[in-house]
């Protein structure tokens, strides 16, 4: 896991083991949900500091599920330009 510097924001992508239902997504507003067809929740989006990120991880352990990946998105990754035809 990659964590940026401690007063720096960045993109994450939280993958859990279940998926959410409806009333359990309400922890996670501001994030893309994505159920995925493996029986896992991918939640994507811009954490504001290291602070944000351990509350965003309490709430995933709070609903029981299993943390299976916590990722930093680096934006070059999602640049379009270093997409390869």
């Amino acid at each position: 896991m990659t964590i940026p510097p401690r007063d720096e924001h960045g993109h994450y992508e939280i993958r859990i083991k279940g998926h959410l239902d409806n009333r359990q997504a309400v922890w996670f507003e501001g994030f893309t949900i994505t159920l995925q067809d493996k029986g896992e929740t991918l939640l994507s989006g811009v954490v504001v500091d290291q602070s944000a990120l351990h509350g965003l991880l309490k709430k995933v352990r709070d609903l029981g599920m299993p943390l299976l990946s916590v990722n930093h998105i680096d934006p070059k990754q999602t640049d379009d330009s270093d997409i390869k035809p």
